[in-house]
This record gives structure tokens, sequence and C-alpha cells, in this order.
């Protein structure tokens, strides 16, 4: 029995202290600085060189737009944090059947656990205030995909949400005056208490370059980018804001209070400026587009949050890893990337691009996975030997 006992003890002893290693730790956003990796282009780098660019960079929370199985499998037992994509093409069959959920999530999520750090799924992006053919259906959707992942038990590993645009906003200035638009209050009010039951964030897709490219004679382009400005001035809330980020944060804030969701956390799920754009697009330049995403970076860092909601830490996805050259619509869209598709940096913000030379830092993702693994190993073994020589000694 002393020797049963020794050895049931020694298993807990065993799981207790790799779960401090972190590889049973869960965490939906570690830290404020996160980046969205879309691929709509023919010429970007493969899945395997973009992990060893965001482990380069020290970026670990990445957002795609749907399950690309090459992704999934390229981070695997790298540690990156990913939130994958329902595309807003397969709402309509989510919402119909609870087995078509299922079997997407089994498929495509499911199947890739534990070795890759699959973290959320985020169900459509932009549909309120898009298409209106999917707003009936999005909350279905969402529904559905949650109980597959009730049904996998992975509800504790996995957060659901969805993204909106400030299309959603009705008179977002100032932002205490902030409303849903009543368009689509009938569809969001069931959404946000579906994701307040289920402790889900507000997602949301910020983007000052837009508000200042929308009417640039009555906004200050500093204080789009972050720049030393006279910022404004909330009479209502009595909040002074010095730039327009944090505005439209509490604004998205005011909105949920609003409605009955004070508590409910916002996240910023798209932000970025444009390095270059068409005639009409004078503020998408690199130079521009360096200052924003330096001054993010910088104020992200910081870990503070905004002058209504101080005490929740500002959290943002940056949009996006590259230039994509197939993206429809203005010069502008195809144009947020913070490194150029050959992989080497945009513009510099103090990431290091890719290298093709043998001398190259960066190291390769079998380095990587076999160093991340041989510290996690030597780690769980060391502690695991004093253990048990602990043990033998009593």
């Amino acid at each position: 029995m002393k020797s049963w006992r020794f050895f049931y003890r020694f298993l807990r002893v065993f799981f207790l202290v790799f779960a401090m290693n972190g590889s049973l730790t869960v965490q939906a956003f570690t830290g404020t600085y996160g980046i969205n990796y879309g691929r709509i282009a023919d010429n970007i780098p493969s899945p395997d060189e973009v992990v060893t660019l965001l482990r380069a960079a020290k970026i670990k929370n990445v957002r795609i737009y749907d399950a690309d199985h090459s992704v999934l499998e390229a981070f695997s037992g790298t540690g990156l944090e990913i939130v994958v994509g329902v595309p807003n093409g397969n709402l309509k069959d989510m919402n119909a059947s609870e087995d078509h959920a299922e079997s997407w999530v089994k498929e495509n999520v499911q199947s890739f656990l534990p070795d890759t750090h699959i973290r959320g799924i985020a169900v459509g992006n932009e549909v309120l205030g898009g298409d209106q053919e999917l707003w009936g259906v999005l909350l279905g959707a969402v529904k559905n995909v949650h109980k597959a992942l009730e049904k996998f038990h992975l509800t504790d590993l996995i957060q659901v949400s969805t993204a909106h645009s400030q299309a959603v906003f009705s008179n977002s200035y100032p932002p205490s005056s902030c409303i849903f638009n009543q368009n689509i209050v009938q569809y969001m009010k069931p959404l946000l208490e579906f994701f307040s039951e289920i402790h889900s964030p507000f997602c949301l897709n910020a983007y000052p370059f837009l508000d200042y490219m929308g009417d640039p004679a009555n906004i200050d382009i500093n204080y789009a980018l972050f720049q030393s400005t006279q910022g404004i001035y909330d009479t209502k809330a009595k909040l002074h804001y010095d730039n327009m980020l944090d505005a439209q944060i509490d604004a998205a804030y005011a909105a949920l209070e609003n409605s009955g969701f004070k508590k409910m956390e916002v996240i910023v799920t798209e932000t970025g400026w444009a390095s270059r754009g068409d005639e009409n697009e004078a503020a998408a330049t690199s130079t521009n587009a360096r200052t924003y995403n330096y001054n993010l970076r910088k104020r992200l860092a910081k870990k503070k949050g905004t002058p209504l909601r101080p005490k929740n830490v500002v959290k943002a996805y940056i949009f996006a890893v590259f230039n994509e050259n197939l993206k429809p619509g203005p010069t502008s869209e195809r144009n947020f990337g913070l490194f150029k598709a050959d992989g080497s940096i945009a513009y510099d913000i103090g990431f290091k691009g890719l290298k093709s030379s043998a001398t190259s830092s960066i190291l390769s993702l079998k380095k990587i996975r076999a160093q991340d693994w041989s510290a996690s190993f030597s780690l769980v073994f060391t502690a695991c030997a004093a253990v048990l020589l602990l043990f033998l000694r009593l």
C-alpha cells in the first residue's frame, strides 16, 4: 500500500509540475499584442516560414479567417495561440444544422488538439452591419458551434466570438454617447446575452485610419496616429482622449453599457494603417503606417486601460502580417501588412523579416520545436527526479 501511495503522490506532483510549465495552462490571449494572418495572396511565405517569422518577432497571439489545415499543421508544437474562423459563407449551414457545426469543429479544431494551441473560434466576421441575409443566422451559428465544443468538452479551452465593424454603432462621438444602430439591435441584443452567459468578449475591428480618411478636414491626423495633440474632451463623461483608438474602444464600452452589458470586455480584433493607397487615399503612406503601428505597439506594451475602463487592459490584434496582393477594393486594402510578400519588413517598428542567408539568426521551425520540447522535458524531468529522491529519502 505504501508503494501505491507513493506512486499516486508522485504522479500528482509530475502533472502539477507539467501544468506549471505551461503545457496544461489555458489562455485565450497572452499579453496584449496579437496579429491577423490573412492569406488572400499568391506570393506570401509558407505557413512554416510564417511561424518562424512570428516566433522571431515574439508575437504569440494569431488570428486566421478560416481553419486551413496547412496553417494548423504548421502551428503544431510551436506554442503559438491561434483563433480560427468560420467564414461568412458557412454561417447558414452552421445555423441550420447542429450536425454540420459538430462536424466542422471535429474536423477543423478537435483533430488538431492539443499540439496546435487553438484558443478561439470566430464565427463570421463583420456580419451585423454587413450582409443582411446573414444577420438572422449569426446567433444560431454561434450557438451550434458552442454546442459542438460542449460535446467535445472543449468549452474551458476554446472561446467562441464574432468580430464587429464600427458599422454596428450610432452616435459614436463623443464616445459616451455611442449606442448600437437601431437596425441591428434586435440581432445584437440576444447575441450579447449569449456571449455574456458564456463569458465571451465583444470583439471590435477598429480603424482610426478609416475614420480619418472619412473626415480629414475635421480630424487631426496626430490624434489618429497617437502623436502629440490636444485630443478631445467628452463633456458628458468628463474624460479626455489623446488618441482615437482609445475613443473607439470606449465608444464600444458605452454602447455595451447602454444595452445592459457593462461588464463585458472589449478586445480589438483588427486595427492597422495602410502603407500605400490610391490618389484619393493620401493618408496611406509608409510613414503614417510606421508611426501608427510603432506607437500602437508602445501603447499596448504599457498594459493599461482606456479613460472609461482604466482597469481593462487594452488587447489588440494588428492587421496584418502581410500585404495581400489578391484582395479586392482600393489599393490600401492590399497594403496593411507589417511585412512584404517576400518576408522583409514593410517598414521598421522593431521586427525583423525573414532572411535567406545561412547566417540568419532566426531559428528554423524544426529547431524551435526541438528546443521547446527539450526545455519542457528537461524541466519536468529534473523536477520529477528531485521529487522522487525526496520521497525515497522519507
